[in-house]
């Protein structure tokens, strides 16, 4: 047997042997089969669709229906794509804050017909912050400088600064984005204007075509702060556009109205509304940031609160008429005292001073002073605190008395917002008419519109355009940009 088995090893042997030893064309390697010739692939570039047979999902969805603008493909784009992106704290901060306001912007773009980009613009221009105040002096959401705010009817005055009120602001803000698009033909050449003043745009364009040069905006000649402007702006768009490419997500934000406004009595002071109306009062001053002063000094105006806390505020109003509390006007009298008067209402000196914005410690004959009737002046002084622009509006001694009507008076130059404002030239798109009671209906009429109220229809901001801006004062790069 183990004889057998060697036997069987050896052929093995062998027959491996013959194998390894074969003809020499068994060892030459095959030659390399052609390559095969294949079309080059080319992936679909994607595509962003949307069903516009559904209800949007948010005001974010709505959002992205609605825009209309050119996309600008740039590295500067992608520059500032990738400031946002690598901030994504402050990005969601500023889009939780923009939410209390987008509801209002898209709702009056929509109806004018304008692209729904620009309801991202104020995160451009203030980073949603109606405080916000630039080295310019331009103030608000939309960043209205004092001239171009006049020209649009915005009351800038030692009571009101309407650059700040929300509404008001936004609806001058679309009527000069409207009169700069009309001028142009080109939303990117628009934006160029709001941003440098569109006389700057006109020579910009002018210059290049002497020089035979293209006349779109990636071509002219203009300051950084421009030439990043509009790029800000489509880093914006991008990032709304598809949040989960970026892998950022979007703070929900209900399509649905978030404020409306509500008459606001004379002499009631802001603190008092937004204990009434079970707010805080840092919530409720991002609601009502265009007063000076802490305190309601003329008829017609109103307070902006939430939908839904609407009732309750009106509710705590008519009480607190009842009650005969709240503040009043006091006129100085000759050789009256400021401790005199401050004694006679319980206030300190320094109180009665704080809360009329006054700078020093004597005022003339003749002028008014806020002074509290049965009130606890502890919330106003609250609030004088906190508006960071009274004292600055008020470089004067009081107010002088002047004209009648109910409430407490003022001066002839201080105008009831219920009131006509200086006699304007006929209306452009923008003019305004009574405030609806419940959500607007969205047409194409290129016309302004306030907040919604509970009672009646009365002015929150009077904004008439004009049917011409004048050449607005270019801005200097440095912004507010609240963090």
């Amino acid at each position: 047997m183990p004889r057998h088995f060697a036997a069987l090893l050896a052929g093995a042997a062998c027959l491996w042997a013959f194998a390894v030893a074969g003809p020499a064309h068994a060892q030459e390697p095959a030659p390399a089969a052609a390559p095969l010739e294949v079309d080059e692939v080319v992936i679909p570039e994607r595509v962003l669709t949307l069903d516009l047979t559904r209800d949007a999902n948010d005001i974010w969805d709505r959002i992205r229906r609605g825009f209309g603008i050119a996309d600008l493909d740039s590295e500067r784009v992608g520059d500032q794509q990738a400031f946002y992106l690598n901030r994504p704290g402050f990005l969601k901060q500023v889009f939780s804050r923009g939410g209390r306001y987008l509801y209002y912007i898209v709702d009056e773009l929509e109806r004018r017909g304008m692209p729904t980009e620009l309801a991202l613009l104020p995160m451009v221009e203030s980073s949603y912050n109606p405080l916000a105040y630039s080295r310019a002096h331009a103030s608000g959401l939309w960043q209205f400088i004092p001239s171009t705010g006049k020209h649009y009817n915005l009351t800038q005055d030692a009571w009101i600064d309407e650059r700040r009120d929300v509404i008001a602001s936004t609806n001058a803000a679309l009527d000069y984005l409207q009169y700069i698009y009309e001028m142009h033909g080109d939303w990117h050449l628009a934006l160029a204007s709001y941003n440098w003043g569109e006389g700057s745009v006109q020579r910009a364009l002018k210059r290049n075509a002497d020089e035979g040069l293209p006349l779109e905006y990636s071509h002219l000649r203009m300051p950084d702060e421009t030439r990043n402007y509009v790029p800000k702006l489509q880093a914006i768009k991008n990032i709304v556009s598809e949040p989960e490419l970026f892998h950022f997500e979007l703070p929900y934000v209900a399509n649905e109205m978030h404020f409306v406004s509500v008459d606001a009595p004379v002499g009631v002071d802001l603190a008092t509304a937004a204990t009434l109306s079970g707010m805080p009062l840092e919530e409720f001053l991002a609601l009502n940031p265009g007063f000076n002063r802490p305190v309601t000094t003329m008829p017609g105006q109103a307070f902006i609160v939430p939908t839904d806390r609407a009732r309750q505020l009106r509710e705590g109003l008519d009480e607190l008429q009842r009650s005969g509390k709240g503040w009043s006007l006091h006129t100085v009298e000759r050789g009256e005292r400021l401790d005199q008067i401050a004694a006679r209402h319980d206030l300190t000196v320094s109180e009665l001073r704080q809360v009329n914005g006054l700078s020093g410690n004597t005022v003339s004959a003749g002028h008014t002073l806020l002074v509290p009737i049965g009130i606890d002046p502890d919330g106003a002084l609250q609030v004088s605190g906190m508006l960071p622009f009274a004292a600055a509006a008020a470089r004067q001694q009081g107010l002088r008395i002047g004209g009648s009507g109910g409430g407490l008076k003022a001066s002839a130059a201080v105008r009831a917002t219920s009131g006509s404002k200086k006699a304007a030239a006929p209306a452009k798109p923008g003019a305004k008419k009574a405030a609806p009671k419940a959500a607007p209906k969205k047409t194409s009429k290129p016309a302004a519109k306030k907040a919604p109220q509970t009672s009646k229809a009365k002015s929150v901001g009077k904004t008439t355009a004009k049917p011409a801006a004048p050449k607005q004062a270019s801005k200097p790069a440095a912004k507010a940009k609240a963090q």
